[in-house]
């Protein structure tokens, strides 16, 4: 894959330069102690846009919203993550990525080298497409204008921002289309993503355009068959990423915490991170019921499996031959307590979504005062100890994606240059091959369960499976068609799963006319009522009217 280790002194430079410089609106974003933007090369600022993005992707896809998607839950300081108890949510990050994309471009531009400009459009597409599918309504055309003097941009109508993320990416693809040596200043160091190949970030450039197409398929259709179409049909002029090797991904290197797995025990040597974040129940019990080899990539079995036995007297509780075998009533006591079953599978348990009835006594942990330490509850893999690893990743966008997506268009009978099943079969196999498992592919598409049968219902189930690490995808899949069919859990704020995130408390307080305006564009639903439209269960224009995902 086009994965490349970046040198750590490089990154402690630009960290350095653009933690300083990432102030709110009001600042000159200058760092009088680090490499001014306005010398730099264009390649200096690459890296840090890149690996900011791909810390994005995991901070959501392994973080919070992998608990939206019920790929994870946490039984210690669960609430974010478990019950959706969300409150200010801030885009300062995502902004201050941008605002170095930008001058990225601006640089790329005075320069007249296309391969940075392409790269900064593309960064900066996939930026404003974070923000927008997160918060909706945003600023986009008069955003990263604060040193002109505008600090309180207009907020642009989502549908606009997605039209205008498209268009940077159609310009991304005509300015990447040339071969690699037409190309000049191409530091293959610092493209942490591609390591400099000129054609992988041209099918990345691409492969984002079906994103978004796909994204906006259900309120502008014709745009969207168009779109995808004329991509689908013209892989030559539009390459896209359809094979594991040009999938999206970026390394960590694992020299610091700042640079390393987010749970890893390395720098966490408390392991209260790796700890406490357990498989979800629902993932857990679908892969199971598929034979689905991923499970023991990404989790550890039961350390000690929980036994039922009917013939020991009331009371009983020991392990034997390394079960802990209970009576039925210690069973039946456990179930009146917290209302749930013991789950006794001997190999993989989950906790259950939203569970938040003591969470760290789920499945008769004996551990109460250290209440991650739970042996009979799976942990994840051993791998996510690791600071780094080779299936340890910030996974941008992969060829798994792109053809559940190619599969999804062909379902809606768009023409795409293949079938509904050839594409989902090549999204299976290539999440397969990304996690080390291509060998099992054919006795795992074989299963009645697994096998295509014609519905949007199996595509998105295996694109769900496949979103794992990066399960922000998976909610925005989620929010457009209900699917995979996610109940919200039994100990949640509402009793529906969120569909946005809020207006964080800076913009409500140092821009309140335009954010006001777009919180007016966002639906009330049953839900959102008890929070006024500024609510995680207020409809953006991306699902008003669509009757998605609940």
């Amino acid at each position: 894959m086009y994965t490349k280790k970046y040198k750590i002194s490089a990154i402690l430079v630009l960290f350095m330069t653009l933690m300083l410089s990432c102030q709110n609106l009001e600042d000159l974003n200058i760092n009088p102690n680090g490499v001014d933007p306005a010398n730099a090369k264009p390649y200096l600022l690459m890296s840090t846009v890149v690996t900011n993005a791909g810390q994005q992707v995991v901070g959501l896809g392994f973080g919070d919203i992998a608990g939206v998607m019920q790929h994870t839950q946490k039984d210690g300081w669960s609430g974010s993550h478990n019950s959706y108890d969300w409150s200010d949510q801030n885009w300062s990050s995502y902004y201050g990525t941008l605002r170095d994309a930008d001058e990225m471009l601006k640089k790329a531009q005075n320069l007249g080298l296309d391969f940075y400009e392409g790269v900064g459009l593309i960064m900066k597409a996939f930026e404003f497409g974070f923000i927008t599918d997160l918060w909706g309504d945003a600023p986009f055309t008069e955003a990263l204008h604060g040193e002109d003097g505008n600090l309180k941009p207009v907020y642009d109508a989502q549908r606009d921002i997605y039209i205008g993320i498209l268009a940077y990416l159609e310009s991304a693809n005509t300015l990447l289309s040339g071969d690699q040596s037409e190309y000049e200043d191409v530091n293959s160091t610092q493209d942490v993503l591609f390591s400099g190949s000129v054609a992988g970030w041209q099918k990345l450039a691409n492969s984002l355009a079906l994103r978004y197409y796909m994204r906006i398929s259900e309120k502008e259709s014709a745009i969207a068959k168009t779109g995808i179409e004329k991509i689908a049909g013209d892989q030559v002029t539009y390459p896209l990423i359809l094979d594991v090797e040009d999938d999206a991904n970026i390394d960590y290197i694992g020299n610091s915490s700042s640079d390393s797995w987010p749970c890893n025990t390395t720098y966490d040597v408390s392991e209260t991170s790796y700890r406490r974040l357990k498989m979800c129940s629902t993932l857990v019990e679908k892969l199971q019921a598929l034979n689905d080899p991923r499970i023991a990539v990404w989790a550890n079995k039961v350390a000690i499996p929980i036994v039922i036995d009917g013939a020991k007297p009331d009371g009983y509780d020991e392990i034997e031959g390394g079960n802990r075998v209970i009576a039925q009533n210690v069973a039946d006591n456990y179930q009146t307590t917290y209302g749930v079953p013991l789950d006794t599978d001997l190999e993989y348990v989950g906790l259950p979504p939203a569970w938040s009835m003591v969470p760290q006594a789920y499945n008769l942990n004996p551990n109460l005062e250290q209440a991650p330490l739970n042996p009979h509850v799976s942990h994840l893999n051993s791998i996510y100890k690791d600071a780094s690893g080779d299936l340890l990743k910030a996974r941008i966008i992969s060829a798994a994606e792109i053809n559940f997506i190619l599969a999804e268009a062909a379902l809606k009978g768009w023409s795409v240059g293949g079938t509904a099943a050839n594409y989902y079969n090549a999204g299976v196999k290539a999440s397969l091959t990304a996690w080390g498992l291509e060998n099992k592919y054919d006795t795992y598409i074989a299963q009645a369960g697994v096998a295509y049968n014609g519905t949007l219902a199996r595509i998105m189930e295996q694109k769900w499976i496949a979103s794992w690490t990066s399960a922000a995808e998976a909610w925005f899949d989620y929010r457009r068609t209900g699917l995979p069919a996610l109940g919200p859990g039994t100990v949640v704020k509402r009793a529906a799963i969120p569909i946005r995130f809020l207006y964080g408390t800076n913009e409500l307080l140092y821009n309140p006319d335009k954010a006001a305006a777009a919180i007016e564009n966002l639906e009330t639903t049953t839900y959102s009522s008890t929070d006024g439209k500024n609510s995680s269960w207020s409809r953006m224009w991306l699902i008003q009217g669509t009757g998605k995902p609940w």
